[in-house]
């Protein structure tokens, strides 16, 4: 097919027709337009669901709380699962996830592998004994710059709408509640051991500068994957999707799509891919 029509294909209407199925697992970020860079343009070839399992403030997370029930990873995870099983129904599901999303991902894919097609974890945590998280004094004392400097290489690559609308939630002590509360249901879960279980193509995607998640520790996680490929990202903090939009929205839907996927593909491969029908 010629570049021209290629781009033609992005950018027009498509026919009838089902996508593959793409679900977007956020972090600690908690809304599934934390995604605001990515969504888009993976729309263009898949069927995108970003479930909203973190709500802070939900009746479901202080119900849990109120009864004096945790909030853990295999709740989340059963959250995951009630919502592809109700809502969508259109397996074997493509799975996107970063951060804490990144143990969600995992533990459901190993726990539902007929479920599961391919998986991309960027910056996941979980992939050792122990956790950083250098942003929780700013979280605790409403101080916004150290949350985003916790998070992002660049400070200008994090959009003002986000950066309102944490500052707009940190005095909310019922959205704090929720926050600390999955904190510390889910900080000392660990999904190491289960990588070796994880059967699916598995794309893992470390940061140089991520001062969440050792990203040195991520790329010896990533070699007990049975079907793992790796990327480190350089100059790049704990969002690449945020920080290095163009190359991650391209980069997953090769991995994504491709009959051999690689972790460093050659441009011509991220840049003339066409929208594609779903395939089993």
């Amino acid at each position: 097919m010629s570049s021209f029509q290629t781009w033609l294909d992005r950018i027009a209407p498509q026919g009838y027709g089902r996508r593959q199925p793409l679900v977007l697992i956020n972090g600690l970020a908690e809304q599934a337009e934390s995604w605001y860079r990515n969504r888009r343009f993976w729309s263009r070839f898949f069927d995108v669901h970003t479930p909203n399992i973190l709500a802070y403030e939900g009746e479901v997370l202080h119900r849990r709380i109120r009864d004096g029930l945790p909030i853990t990873i295999d709740f989340l995870v059963e959250q995951l699962h009630a919502y592809l099983d109700q809502f969508v129904q259109t397996p074997p599901y493509h799975l996107v996830a970063s951060s804490l999303g990144g143990k969600v991902a995992v533990e459901f894919a190993t726990r539902y592998p007929e479920l599961v097609s391919r998986v991309v974890l960027i910056c996941p945590s979980g992939m050792g004994d122990e956790e950083k998280l250098p942003f929780m004094e700013g979280v605790r004392h409403n101080d916004m710059p150290a949350v985003v400097k916790g998070v992002f290489y660049k400070r200008q690559h994090i959009d003002r709408g986000m950066v309102e609308y944490y500052q707009s939630r940190f005095p909310n002590r019922r959205w704090k509640t929720g926050l600390l509360r999955t904190i510390r249901g889910t900080m000392e879960h660990t999904v190491r051991s289960k990588l070796k279980h994880l059967q699916s193509p598995t794309l893992l995607i470390a940061a140089q500068e991520d001062k969440i998640v050792d990203p040195e520790t991520a790329e010896i996680a990533a070699r007990e994957l049975p079907q793992g490929h790796f990327l480190m990202i350089p100059k790049c903090g704990h969002a690449p999707q945020i920080e290095k939009a163009w190359m991650i929205n391209r980069l997953v839907v090769h991995f994504l799509t491709d009959a051999q996927p690689t972790s460093q593909p050659h441009w011509t491969q991220l840049i003339f891919k066409n929208p594609t029908r779903a395939t089993t």
